[in-house]
């Protein structure tokens, strides 16, 4: 279906007016049967007598079956439902079919209204992460999909945490903003930060942002969503992605309609400072349904709450960041997005203490953190017939600077008086892909070619106490590139059964080369196929099961052991077999339950060696058995319900590392996680108000496979009370986080040369007040 119909009017109508044009116009037998949507809607303009039109290429999803005596228009809504599509009336009998989801939608939006045939209709939960857009009740895969509402897109002091906190499988070590890895279902290398590449791809929209850097904890500032895709992603993504994808999906220029946002907000924490966080969108009309340029732009001071010596509330956090897009739209079904990101992110000190429950330390040296990131990306898509094409090319920029107090710890490292370890790390990250995807038949199918690049340099230095006296640790460069052809493919096998798979074809090369060995080199290269098979059932039009296996694999690489020689480490490759099942309740309701079991080979883990230094090593073979469950259900009284828990057992099944292990659990990880929150809601006088409360528990987790340096953490209650007013333009909202004023350990590690001999603790964050005023123009 590639015809375009010329813009006659832009009402879409309502379930009211569908229902009311039912009794007042002709109505005609319909009668189309499951297949792929453009063949369904051709079936429909040729038996309804109706023109229908798309700007673009329609997405590869199944049509619903639709039989009766019925209105057009009643026929198209059935046809559309859980497509994330709806139907505009352009004329008489023409009809546009354009995307659900173009206005972010929020958490706090009134009630869906009925449908035509009395059901409540739930608004499409899209996933883009996929490669092509595709509602989540179609996807035979385990994904989150947190929609940010609108009072979190304008704070500058939401990021990763928010999510983890709202989705299931995510866990983050807690050395602070920037400094955190990344964990999805129970894939965890390791809790220390070193060069091996990272099991989690963090994507901004197209664009890969990070390789082998920690979460750089974008802000989640004028973003509609962020979709996590859990599991390996092997087939889409290629090389690393062993534990899956956290894909930031921003709010895009809009080519019709002006628009602004600001928003301003200050925080408070006990015993600490107050903070502010400060944001602005404009988005700006350049030509008319041609062009659009929107500009956003945040700035955060979060307070800290750590006191090291007489320094107090040390470890305060400075953030400011902004993005830019503009928006064309050359031709009908095409669009170019050119978009810029940056992000300015500084801690003044290190949050660990030297007690349980302690939020301050003796004096020592100030351990600050840098992370600047730039990203730039250009997205040329549109659609040639029933075909679709996008072309992405990305690059970031990603520097991260960390400095230890090295007084304690650093004795063997070449410097008879040490004072500070200064480690600072270039990455930069190229990538281009140019994809297909459409229908052939009961096909449908995307393709893909993909070139990605990625550099590190590392520099390692320790600095004395004495003016001008240094030393160079570490001076590592490694470059990876990856070249691949990708292919996934869905159809149905028999009634509501279907089966989709796909494949990585790649060639990989790593190239590393140490010049504090003298200068030693080496390159990895490899061949290889990272497949994924799925097979799904539809139980009815709401409801869909799924058996999946997937793969991923990461390169290897060399390092130093801790006395100066220089070994390899192979790369290790991951496969999961996962079974889950997802309900749509109805009214934004969702259920879904699943189980996986993982098997992970020669599973690189960064380790400290007995200098204070990471290495790369591989550990052994594990395997990880979990299971997940989440539950939001709309009640009675404009109540909702958010319900969520998660188990993982995740351990080495056969050790590598040459020392007996007291623990074989992998890092970081809890063992299981519950959350709930309940949400209330209700008009005050002519504005509309909303409550709700928050509550997650963390089980317990481990820190390191090295018994002499592991520690136990997690165990964790988190709380939080929110509420907002909504009045005309205006919003005002307020939220309390930790409620009871909880300090228990995070995190059990913040200094690599100190945790040998001493016991470290990273607190949670004192109760903290926040309040924000924010406007729409």
């Amino acid at each position: 279906m590639a015809a375009t119909l010329a813009v006659i009017a832009s009402v879409q109508l309502p379930a009211e007016a569908v229902a009311r044009e039912a009794t007042e116009s002709g109505r005609a037998s319909i009668d189309i049967a499951p297949q792929p949507l453009p063949r369904a809607l051709a079936e429909l303009s040729r038996q309804a007598g109706i023109s229908i039109g798309m700007s673009g290429a329609l997405p590869n999803v199944r049509g619903r079956r639709v039989r009766g005596r019925m209105t057009a228009g009643s026929a198209l809504a059935r046809l559309l439902r859980g497509t994330g599509l709806v139907a505009r009336k352009v004329g008489p009998t023409a009809w546009r079919i354009e995307r659900a989801w173009a206005r972010p939608a929020t958490s706090h939006s009134p009630a869906p209204a009925p449908s035509v045939d009395g059901a409540i209709r739930s608004a499409p939960i899209v996933v883009s992460a996929t490669k092509r857009d595709a509602d989540l009740l179609s996807l035979p895969l385990a994904a989150s999909v947190v929609r940010i509402p609108a009072e979190t897109q304008g704070d500058a002091a939401a990021g990763s945490d928010y999510v983890a906190a709202n989705a299931e499988g995510i866990a983050l070590t807690g050395l602070g903003p920037g400094r955190n890895r990344m964990f999805l279902r129970g894939v965890a290398d390791s809790a220390f930060g070193g060069e091996s590449q990272s099991t989690v791809a963090v994507m901004l929209d197209d664009a890969r942002v990070t390789y082998a850097a920690p979460d750089p904890d974008l802000r989640l500032v004028d973003v509609a969503r962020v979709e996590v895709l859990k599991g390996p992603q092997g087939a889409l993504y290629g090389t690393g992605a062993l534990g899956g994808i956290y894909r930031i999906v921003t709010n895009r220029a809009d080519v019709r309609d002006w628009s602004a946002t600001g928003t301003a907000g200050a925080q408070s924490v006990a015993s600490g400072k107050p903070g502010f966080t400060g944001s602005g969108m404009a988005n700006l009309v350049l030509a008319r349904d041609r062009a659009a340029l929107r500009v956003v732009g945040y700035s955060a001071y979060e307070p800290g709450w750590v006191d090291t010596g007489a320094r107090k509330n040390a470890n305060a956090t400075r953030v400011a960041g902004g993005r830019a897009e503009l928006g064309i739209v050359p031709a009908q079904g095409w669009r170019i997005d050119a978009m810029g990101q940056v992000q300015r992110l500084e801690t003044r000190d290190s949050a660990y203490v030297y007690a349980p429950g302690a939020r301050s330390r003796p004096a020592q040296a100030a351990e600050p953190h840098d992370n600047d990131l730039d990203v730039f990306s250009l997205r040329v898509k549109g659609g040639i017939g029933v075909v679709e094409a996008v072309l992405v090319t990305s690059v970031a920029r990603h520097e991260v600077q960390d400095t230890l107090d090295a007084t304690i710890g650093a004795d063997g490292l070449g410097l008879s008086d040490p004072a500070l370890f200064v480690d600072t790390r270039h990455y930069r990250v190229w990538n281009t892909e140019l994809r297909v995807n459409g229908t052939s038949g009961a096909l449908h199918w995307l393709v893909g070619a993909a070139h990605l690049e990625a550099r590190q340099h590392g520099v390692q230095k320790l600095a004395g106490k004495q003016p001008g006296e240094a030393l160079t640790i570490a001076d590592t460069f490694r470059t990876s590139a990856e070249t691949a052809l990708f292919v996934d493919a869905g159809a149905p096998l028999a009634g509501r059964l279907s089966l989709d798979g796909g494949a990585r074809i790649f060639r990989d090369v790593v190239e590393t080369t140490r010049s504090e060995a003298g200068g030693s080199q080496q390159a990895r290269r490899r061949f290889g196929i990272t497949p994924t098979v799925a097979l799904s059932l539809r139980n009815d039009d709401s409801a869909l099961a799924w058996l999946r296996f997937g793969t991923a694999f990461r390169q290897g690489g060399i390092d130093h052991d801790g006395t100066g020689q220089v070994r390899t480490f192979a790369g290790d490759e991951l496969a999961t077999v996962e079974a889950g099942w997802r309900r749509d309740l109805g009214g934004d309701g969702l259920l879904e339950i699943g189980a996986y079991y993982t098997w992970w080979r020669d599973v690189q883990s960064d380790m400290l060696s007995a200098d204070g230094l990471i290495e790369t090593r591989n550990a052994g073979r594990a395997r990880i058995i979990g299971a997940e469950a989440t539950l939001r259900r709309p009640l009675p009284g404009r109540w909702t319900i958010d319900l969520g828990a998660a188990y993982q057992d995740a351990r080495l099944v056969r050790n590598d590392l040459g020392f007996e292990l007291d623990d074989r659990r992998l890092p970081v990880i809890p063992e299981f996680t519950l959350r709930g929150a309940l949400e209330k809601q209700f008009a005050l006088g002519r504005a509309q108000a909303w409550l709700k409360a928050f509550v997650r528990y963390s089980g317990p987790a481990r820190l390191s496979f090295d018994p002499l340096l592991d520690r136990a953490m997690g165990n964790l209650l988190d709380t939080r009370i929110e509420g907002g007013v909504t009045l005309g333009d205006f919003h005002l909202s307020a939220d309390v986080d930790n409620l009871f004023d909880a300090g228990g350990n995070r995190f059990a590690y913040g200094n690599s040369f100190r945790i040998a001999t001493m016991r470290q603790f990273i607190p949670q964050r004192p109760r903290t007040v926040t309040i924000a005023i924010g406007r729409s123009f």
